[in-house]
């Protein structure tokens, strides 16, 4: 009798250790993916074909293909920067690509949305502008954002309470003139979004961004 108690307390504390085990790995699984998820920030090349809802560029000789919001805001047979994000699941690795640095930071924080996932987000940036986007989600517009593909009620309630007041900050912060890919270096660096404006009037954006980064960062020291 005692022998088979040990044996059932000793089956208990296995299978409590193999849940645990799994909720560990549940729990970092989201943190692998994201950086996973982060391999890449723009790609250069050339639009060499567009279709409904995706286009494909040529880098290097390789293709990409690229789902993005309104292929046809990208110029055919021209060299473009798309800025890229890479979704990973278990059934598909899909790139998703946008035209500003703004597009792609909304787009991230809306798929971190309980609900929302990239082919929910995608309609919205097709016809709706980042700036209304944002103001509707401030305001609590719900009526706005209803107005996109399969979003209703409780997705547009989730969107406000996850994201009102935390979008506004990053987005009015990017400044005009080509320098979106600069500030994003400067500020992974740890420098202030603030500091980084002041000397942008003394920076040329037609250089390359590595003897951009140079000169902003010895502007940045003095």
């Amino acid at each position: 009798m005692i022998l088979n108690f040990s044996i059932l307390v000793g089956r208990k504390k296995a299978r409590k250790g193999i849940l645990t085990f799994f909720f560990y790995l549940a729990s970092i699984y989201d943190k692998i993916k994201t950086v996973v998820n982060s391999m890449y920030n723009y790609i250069n090349g050339r639009i060499v074909e567009q279709n409904s809802n995706y286009i494909v560029l040529d880098c290097s000789g390789i293709g990409y293909q690229i789902h993005v919001s309104n292929p046809f805001e990208f110029e055919l047979d021209h060299e473009e920067k798309v800025y890229v994000y890479q979704h990973i699941t278990e059934d598909a690795e899909t790139l998703y690509g946008f035209k500003t640095i703004d597009q792609k930071n909304l787009f991230l924080k809306l798929i971190g949305v309980k609900g929302v996932g990239p082919k929910l987000v995608l309609p919205m940036l097709a016809t709706g502008s980042v700036s209304g986007i944002i103001d509707a989600i401030d305001r609590e517009n719900i009526l706005y954002l209803k107005k996109f593909p399969k979003i209703g009620d409780k997705v547009a309630k989730q969107m406000i309470l996850d994201l009102k007041g935390k979008l506004a900050v990053s987005i009015d912060s990017s400044p005009s003139g080509g320098f979106e890919e600069l500030v994003s270096v400067l500020e992974g660096l740890g420098y202030k979004t603030v500091d980084i404006k002041k000397i942008l009037p003394n920076m040329d954006a037609n250089k390359p961004i590595e003897t951009q980064v140079k000169e902003a960062l010895k502007l940045l020291l003095k």
